[in-house]
């Protein structure tokens, strides 16, 4: 008992008045309007913390398939000629403890004919032995795909889309056209190479299923008349330390060679996803705003409703700031409760919604990822605590801010006026 009787009694009447009693209409409705308030923080959290989690997941989705195809880092000769001394470059670049695996490689723009139909191509030309060190597509490819590209023989791995629109498989022969042409007495002819498919991957991302064929560095280089390979891939322990290793090995290289990593090669399309993420959690915090600042209504009619219990606390010497003290805990328990109902709900249907969204689809018999539409097929989540703390902070805030007002309206409260009519 001695530990309520230490209490200060503005959280007691504070708490009192958030649990409104329903005598009158008047205090029903007022308690209403307060649960409807609670209601909307909640819903407003739990949709900020869902929706962010969904665009996690699917950003990390698609980085984790982007990058089974792109390397880490890539490493290139400043000069954009051939890397020179490759084993001693490799064994440099292996040395450094945050590197995995790396392999050469040659990439060139080129065009693929099939009969009448051709396709602009970006090809690879690969070290089948090392490519397996940088690249997951071994595993996701048929088994021994990589294998089948053999020096001299000018084998070439298409993409499981490029294999489609051209209509082409295993053991077909293709047209491997390089815009960099020869010089004859009939002028500048276009270098053609008979190919032969020997496989297909499927990476799961349509950029590169689609545009994306493979074949051996050395027949790469005879194809587009270079020296060696154009440059290193690397592939690390943490891709997200891609930054810090890329500058380590800048200036341990030198200036002879230039190093660029992963965020690098696809710096518009992360960059729109985070634009994107930073305009859906302002859309979104607006509707955590709309309901705190519902608070307002409901703090100002309970003022109204209690004036005369604000009146008798002033003459029982009550200061003015202990009543505003006294309505800013009614306006904060309501923020509080409903941004941890809030956080609860966004939680549970963030970490299993996995489980959540079969049940709706096998429900409404509908598809929301449809396998021939979409680059994913399920709904991915990734809850991140950079992102649950802002919610809540903004959410309590948010609360907050919307008691003070009213909460000064109740300190204002002259208590003879508000006797007057008692």
């Amino acid at each position: 008992m001695a530990f309520f009787k230490n209490i200060p009694y503005e959280l007691v009447l504070g708490w009192r008045y958030t649990r409104a009693g329903r005598a009158t209409r008047r205090n029903g409705f007022i308690s209403f309007i307060s649960g409807v308030s609670m209601l909307g923080i909640a819903l407003g959290v739990a949709a900020l913390i869902i929706v962010l989690s969904v665009m996690n997941g699917f950003q990390r989705e698609v980085r984790d398939r982007m990058l089974g195809v792109v390397s880490h880092i890539e490493v290139y000769a400043a000069d954009g000629n051939a890397v020179t001394h490759l084993p001693d470059v490799l064994a440099r670049l292996k040395s450094h403890p945050q590197v995995l695996g790396a392999a050469p490689f040659i990439t060139a723009q080129a065009l693929l004919a099939r009969g009448e139909d051709m396709k602009g191509v970006l090809v690879r030309g690969i070290d089948p032995a090392l490519e397996p060190e940088v690249t997951d597509l071994s595993s996701e490819a048929q088994a021994g795909v990589l294998a089948r590209l053999v020096p001299r023989e000018f084998g070439i791995v298409l993409g499981a889309d490029l294999a489609q629109n051209l209509g082409v498989q295993s053991g077909d022969p293709v047209t491997l056209v390089s815009p960099s042409g020869q010089v004859t007495p009939a002028g500048v002819v276009p270098r053609m190479k008979q190919m032969q498919v020997v496989g297909s991957f499927h990476s799961g991302h349509y950029e590169y299923d689609s545009a994306l064929a493979m074949m051996h560095v050395d027949d790469a280089a005879r194809m587009f008349r270079l020296e060696g390979p154009s440059g290193i891939r690397l592939k690390l322990r943490d891709l997200h330390l891609a930054r810090e290793v890329a500058r380590d090995l800048q200036m341990q290289l030198g200036a002879g060679f230039f190093v660029r990593d992963w965020t690098q090669q696809n710096k518009t399309w992360f960059a729109a996803v985070q634009v994107e993420k930073r305009m859906m959690f302002i859309i979104l915090t607006l509707i955590v705003a709309v309901a705190a600042f519902n608070l307002v209504s409901t703090l100002v009619m309970t003022v109204t409703d209690k004036r005369a219990d604000i009146a008798i606390l002033r003459t029982l010497g009550a200061s003015p700031r202990s009543i505003m003290g006294i309505f800013v805990v009614q306006g904060a328990t309501v923020g509080v409760i409903g941004t941890l109902s809030g956080l609860g709900l966004g939680l549970l249907v963030a970490f299993n919604i996995d489980v959540i969204v079969p049940a709706l689809e096998q429900l409404f018999n509908a598809s929301f990822l449809p396998r021939d539409i979409y680059l994913i097929s399920r709904m991915p989540s990734e809850p991140l605590a950079s992102d649950i703390w802002p919610i809540a902070i903004i959410s309590l805030v948010l609360a907050f801010l919307a008691t003070l007002y009213p909460s000064w309206r109740a300190s204002q409260v002259n208590p003879a006026e508000a006797l007057r009519y008692e």
